[in-house]
């Protein structure tokens, strides 16, 4: 990442709770984050007007679904004392539009798909993939996805 700007003390006092994200954006759509501590970087593709410097704020939500659904299918791996020896998620988001999705309530506008692939390292019996596949389903990033969110925004006051 490219020296940062970013710190708590510049930020209100909402955003210097300790679980914060935090972002400023440079150049194009070169946008530096700071999340609980850690650094990353998200972009455009150059021909969205970005610098190609990171991934898409897509590629960071699928991201975060597939990290989640690895960690979730780890702890209950870990619980059960099954051997699986590692686990590999592939997350791909598209948007469709709704009168193209048979299973969807939606009728206009987009939907958005999040497609994922689980491959399991490990000799586990097919009654354990299964297992795993259902819990898969059941990792906090996805039961957020499916929930009702809000998002409350508000202007930072000057200090």
């Amino acid at each position: 990442m490219e020296r940062s700007s970013l710190t708590k003390s510049n930020n209100s006092a909402l955003l210097a709770e300790d679980n914060a994200v935090i972002t400023q954006t440079g150049e194009g759509y070169y946008t530096e984050i700071m999340a609980n501590g850690h650094p990353i970087i998200a972009d455009e593709p150059i021909t969205y007007g970005g610098t190609d410097k990171g991934p898409t704020p897509y590629d960071l939500l699928s991201a975060s679904l597939g990290a989640c659904v690895g960690m979730t299918l780890r702890m209950y791996a870990n619980r059960k004392k099954w051997p699986l020896e590692a686990v590999k998620v592939r997350t791909k988001h598209r948007k469709i539009h709704a009168k193209d999705c048979a299973d969807c309530d939606t009728r206009g506008g987009y939907i958005d798909v999040f497609e994922q692939e689980l491959d399991f390292s490990g000799p586990l019996d097919n009654g354990q993939k299964q297992r795993l596949m259902e819990i898969a389903g059941k990792c906090p990033v996805h039961r957020t996805l499916h929930s009702e969110v809000v998002i409350k925004s508000r202007m930072m006051e000057n200090i």
